[in-house]
């Protein structure tokens, strides 16, 4: 794991530094892909590519999978999950709540995982059972939170219908905790869980990629990440919080049938 976590940050850190310097503005061509707000960038497909290159140099024989790319086929039993930009709209703004995110799985499990903040200067990481940290620090999730006092990070889909029930449902969340954040960015989120800066995280239609890397961060914190009803994390819905907490806001959260989409 070691090996996979240096070789991992090494890449997430020269593709940050690449992004950084190439920084678009709203004259940028931009694509668009589910929806005409889920935007793909020129610089999206070639922090990939440059990641993709570095991976199959050191390891050849790995396959990758990453947003923009797809799958790639190898014969090892080591996948590499990559994010080259997630926050692609913050990024486009210049905000700073964008990262790359970079998992590696063995025979399907998250075995270490990066999330490169470049424009924030941190770097999360985390490997399997030795802890997240964010550089030298040792992160633990917030612990004995009751729901009510309890800061929670969400997201939104791209769709239209999809939106209209995940208003719904942050209006039902809402007047029962302490407050609700925003930043555009499941990585960002599922790390800041990490490091006491919200107390919880919940989203439906993230991907692996989103949520590879960061979700092992959150883990390795102390924290729960699941579905709902006991089922794996998916792009059908994730809930994150310390024990205790996630309980709670799972009752909250189930009630509401958050998994449709209309």
């Amino acid at each position: 794991m070691t090996e996979f976590l240096r070789l991992a940050e090494d890449i997430a850190r020269e593709a940050g530094d690449m992004l950084l310097a190439k920084r678009p503005t709203m004259s940028e061509e931009i694509e668009t892909k589910s929806s005409p707000t889920d935007v793909v960038t020129a610089l999206d497909k070639a922090s990939e590519e440059l990641i993709r290159e570095r991976i199959l140099a050191a390891r050849p024989g790995d396959r990758i999978l990453g947003e923009e790319g797809g799958e790639e086929p190898g014969d090892s039993d080591v996948r590499w999950v990559v994010d080259p930009i997630d926050g692609t709209v913050n990024f486009l703004y210049g905000l700073p709540d964008w990262a790359v995110s970079i998992a590696v799985e063995v025979n399907g499990k998250v075995v270490a995982g990066v999330v490169n903040l470049p424009a924030r200067g941190e770097v999360y990481t985390a490997a399997l059972g030795e802890g997240a940290w964010l550089g030298a620090e040792r992160l633990r999730c917030n612990t004995g939170v009751p729901l009510a006092q309890a800061l929670v990070a969400t997201g939104f889909g791209y769709g239209v219908s999809r939106r209209a029930v995940q208003g719904q449902v942050v209006a039902a969340v809402l007047p029962r905790v302490r407050d609700i954040r925003r930043g555009g960015s499941c990585a960002i989120d599922l790390c800041s869980l990490a490091a006491g800066r919200v107390d919880a995280y919940y989203e439906r239609g993230i991907n692996p990629w989103d949520y590879g890397a960061a979700g092992l961060v959150a883990t390795e914190s102390g924290a729960r990440l699941e579905g709902l009803h006991g089922r794996p994390v998916s792009p059908e819905f994730a809930l994150c919080a310390a024990p205790g907490l996630f309980e709670e806001l799972h009752e909250l959260l189930a009630a509401q049938n958050p998994e449709r989409d209309a």
